[in-house]
């Protein structure tokens, strides 16, 4: 039976991972959190030791902090174990440990584990790829009010998705936050706007607008079981998978 490790179990996503995978017939051989006590499920306890926890696992899940991730990845590394990292908030010096991992292990990473997120990603930069730089492209954003940071990771991986079918760096070519006298909208960026409120889970929109038309593609998550079931295909999939970086879109075959 495959034993999944989780780093962040006591958070939201690290328990509806752990349900998801114990009905699935997986088994959860534990979990560390900056807290490093209470139960991830009954009779198991989370540590605060992610080399212990790496050794006794086939496969890792992190949905934890970014400023773990570097501890997460030394863990997995020494004990030659695949990890899917679903942390959101990266930077790209997490990116570059990222690459650096994956040189040694196979490493999934991706803003959002959802199959129908990243089938959305799919059809964005299809879209981005074929309409003409007249057609401007905004994406929005919601989540509920705890997230602490924003765009999302899915906003981003949408707006990566749009500038990889445009062939332009998504970096240079975003509008993050408008506020005040802004002018005129800048032609050819990708624009994001974030809301915050409420429960949640995670509302995504991707507006390709010209003049006199719109083409609107979202996907509205009800729950997180469905981040929680991606996660687990992932975890599953990346087991039999030779060391590299992939993403979600390798899962999905795309």
């Amino acid at each position: 039976m495959t034993k999944i490790g989780l780093f962040g179990a006591a958070g939201r996503m690290g328990r509806a991972i752990a349900q998801v995978a114990t009905e699935a017939g997986l088994s959860i051989s534990g979990g560390t959190d900056r807290a490093g006590s209470g139960d991830i499920l009954p009779g198991l306890a989370i540590s605060a030791d992610p080399l212990a926890l790496a050794a006794q696992s086939d496969v890792l899940i992190d949905f934890s902090a970014p400023s773990a991730l570097s501890a997460h990845l030394d863990a997995c590394v020494a004990a030659k174990k695949p990890i899917l990292i679903g942390t959101t908030g990266l930077e790209p010096a997490h990116h570059a440990l990222i690459d650096a991992a994956a040189s040694v292990i196979p490493v999934l990473q991706t803003g959002n584990t959802s199959l129908g997120v990243n089938l959305l990603a799919a059809l964005v930069e299809q879209a981005a790829s074929r309409l003409g730089d007249d057609w401007d492209i905004e994406i929005l954003e919601m989540h509920h009010r705890h997230k602490v940071d924003a765009p999302s990771g899915t906003a981003l991986l949408l707006g990566e998705a749009a500038a990889h079918g445009r062939n332009i760096s998504l970096a240079t070519q975003s509008d993050r936050g408008r506020d005040g006298i802004t002018g005129a909208r800048q032609p050819g960026v990708i624009g994001f706007a974030a809301l915050r409120g409420g429960s949640v889970a995670g509302d995504h929109q991707v507006i390709f607008a010209a003049d006199g038309e719109r083409i609107e593609l979202g996907h509205r998550a009800e729950s997180r079981a469905i981040f929680a079931r991606g996660a687990v295909k992932g975890a599953s999939w990346l087991l039999n998978q030779p060391v590299g970086r992939y993403d979600m879109k390798a899962v999905l075959g795309l």
